[in-house]
Parts: structure tokens; sequence; C-alpha cells
């Protein structure tokens, strides 16, 4: 939807300045959930782990893992990179500095996706900070139930008026992205019926869920000056969309991804991003009209995504065309190949193919559960064998940058 301009009276809004970063950039933030390795359920020890971490740091805080809503949960940060193995790399070995911390501490194990099987959120513990009791405060009930992990990958743009074209064309593509990374078939010990259930769990969170279309950056400065002056949020922050502008980096963020528990899939959901970008910022750069696709169809395509990952039927353009989504990514593959190999990821680009082969994480899943007769405990060591591979069965992307 289009968001109105402000009102005549209003004062003009405090400009948010989106700071410098060279083009496209990548950053990867990945959620890690601990885990009783015994019962399987869900663990609070975050805050000891990252105490240790903190302590043995120079600095005295870590500046790549940090915690999260919820104490069962730690946040891997990559740094800045030009290639998406570098990022990865970084994560793969904050990974490791975080199971030596959590191996010490006792029975625990670590898994990522974008829920787990059967936990319970009153058994959870809140993180302490600030922002996350008034976060409980206003969203309660909601906000109790944010037991969810996912990828979120940055994106540097280095013109600000790109920003906006870019995120209405991404949401085209969406789907792919969710279906890709699809990996949260249950809740609370029910089996849901659908691949992403963290999809549609996140976006019951009132600035959360599918982003508006802006003509231009003063819009989108007088949207969050709006929210601002009506007490909706502090700051452009805690507006968390799946698609958003992040100005203090000066990049895209997309967070639409669930989260996976394999290095290869990181890497392949890093280089699907970085190639998107880049082939529509060139697209942009030579005039092109890119593909935008009407609200209704961007929240249709949403939902078809979370409900049935990659059987999904998109829809593709303003007309309404629909194809099924594995042949999207098989085509598009194709389409973001000569990208990656000017950006150095054409490896990771491939790997798709590899997660629509042998089935995206919802999928594996299932599979594990029906085979345990049901026992989701199952589902919980097959996350955490995964992730302790830290690669997909067909490729390793733990290698230098």
């Amino acid at each position: 939807m289009r968001y109105p301009h402000s009102t005549p009276w209003q004062n003009s809004p405090v400009p948010i300045e989106f700071a410098h970063s060279a083009r496209s950039t990548i950053g990867i933030e990945w959620e890690i959930a601990i885990v009783d390795r015994t019962t399987g359920e869900l663990a609070g020890v975050g805050d000891q782990v990252l105490d240790t971490l903190n302590a043995a740091h120079p600095s005295g805080t870590h500046p790549f893992i940090t915690g999260e809503l919820f104490t069962n949960t730690v946040e891997l940060v990559s740094d800045i990179h030009k290639t998406v193995a570098g990022a990865v790399t970084d994560l793969v070995g904050h990974l490791g500095n975080v199971r030596r911390v959590v191996d010490n501490l006792g029975e625990y194990d670590l898994i990522c996706s974008g829920s787990h099987p059967f936990s319970q959120w009153y058994d959870q513990k809140l993180g302490d900070k600030p922002r996350y009791h008034r976060l409980i405060e206003r969203t309660r009930w909601w906000g109790q139930n944010m037991m969810i992990w996912g990828v979120h990958v940055h994106i540097g743009i280095e013109d600000v008026q790109k920003t906006l074209p870019l995120l209405d064309a991404l949401l085209t593509y969406l789907p792919h992205m969710q279906a890709l990374s699809a990996s949260s078939p249950f809740w609370a010990g029910v089996e849901t019926g659908y691949a992403s259930n963290r999809s549609l769990m996140f976006q019951q969170l009132p600035t959360a869920g599918l982003p508006y279309s802006f003509p231009d950056w003063a819009a989108y400065e007088n949207y969050v000056d709006d929210l601002v002056r009506t007490g909706v949020v502090n700051d452009y922050s805690e507006v968390r969309w799946d698609i958003r502008p992040s100005p203090r980096w000066g990049t895209i963020e997309v967070r639409a991804f669930d989260g996976v528990s394999t290095a290869a899939e990181i890497a392949a959901i890093g280089a699907l991003v970085q190639c998107l970008v880049e082939w529509l910022s060139t697209r942009l750069d030579h005039g092109e009209k890119l593909t935008v696709l009407p609200p209704w169809y961007a929240r249709e395509n949403k939902w078809r995504a979370a409900r049935y990952g990659l059987e999904a039927l998109v829809i593709t353009d303003a007309t309404g065309t629909q194809r099924p989504v594995r042949d999207e990514l098989d085509e598009l593959v194709d389409t973001l190949a000569p990208t990656a190999e000017r950006l150095g990821c054409l490896a990771e680009l491939h790997a798709i193919r590899a997660t629509v082969a042998h089935g995206a994480s919802y999928q594996r899943q299932v599979a594990i559960a029906t085979a345990a007769d049901g026992d989701l405990r199952a589902v919980v060591a097959h996350l955490a064998r995964e992730l302790v591979s830290t690669q997909h069965p067909v490729m390793n992307t733990a290698r230098q940058p």
C-alpha cells in the first residue's frame, strides 16, 4: 500500500541519516537456540554463555555474539564482507566459540530452526534489557510467544535513493526466500501444517510483517516520525518488517528467513540476497523498470510460501501469472549466475538447488518426526546434529574468504 503524505500541520520530521556503505557488501546475523541435551527443551542459559564470552574479550563485550529477546538464544553476527564466504566463515567461527562455552556448562546442545518443536512460551526467561520488557509489556501474549529464530542478511546500498525501489522489487522474491528457508512446521508440540509458522507468528507484532511502499525517503521519514510521535516506536530500529532499510548500517536488511541449521544453507541464503540486490541495483543503473507486485499479491505470496514452502505456487507479476516456486528458484539461479560469478559466490548460489533437491528444513523435520512416531525430541536431536556438521550434505562453505 502507499503511505499517505503527512498532514499539513505536521512539523518536519527528524531526518534519518543513511550511513555510507560499500555497494553489495554483506553481513549476516544467525540466531541460535540452546537446548537441554536430555529433554530437548529450550534452556535459558544464554546469559551465562554471554557472560563467559564477554569476560574473555579484551573489550569486555563480545562485538559479534549477542543476546536476544529470551535467554535461550544467542545471536551470531558476521563482520562486513565483500563475499558470502567471508561472512559465513565468521559465523562458523562464532558458532565454535559458543559451542565451547556451552559444552563447559553441562548437558546442552545448540540448534537452529524457525521454531522449537515443542517448548512452551511460559517456560522461557526474558532477556534483561529495557527494550525487551517494553516490547512484552505492549504486546503481551503475542510477544511472549515470539519463540522464533531467523537469519537476517544485510546488503550495502551505496545510494539512499535506491533503497526503497529495491525494497519494493525484493518483495517479488520474498516467497522464494521464505520457501527456501522454511523450518518451522511445529509449534508448541503441534504439527501446524505450515512450512513456516514463524513468519505468520512474527507478523502479529504491530510493526512487523510486510513493509509499506513509499514514493521517496522523505515519506519514509514521515512514517517513522508519525510512529514516534504517537508512541508506537522509539526509533526506526523498532520497525521490524520482513525487508527493511537499516539506516544505521547503510543497508537493506532481509529478515524473511526462518533459521537454518547448516552453513551451506546460510551461504545459499546470503548468495541469493546479495545477488538479487546487485542484479536489481544494476538494472536501476540502466534505467530499467523493476517488477513490483500489487500489495495484495505480495501478501498472498507470503501466505502461500508459509503454508506450502517449496510446494507453493507463487504470483510472479502484476498480471497474476502463477508458477511453482521450485521452477522459479531454478530459473533464478541461472538468471543470477553472471552476477554471482562477479561477486564470487557462484558455488553458494548453486547450493540453492541442493536444498530444493534434498528438502528444506521443514521437510526434513517432518520426515524425522514421522520416522520417530511423532516423538519431537527426535527432531531436536536431528537439528542439533545438523548444526554440529555446520554444512550441507553436498557442500562445505566453511572456507576462508
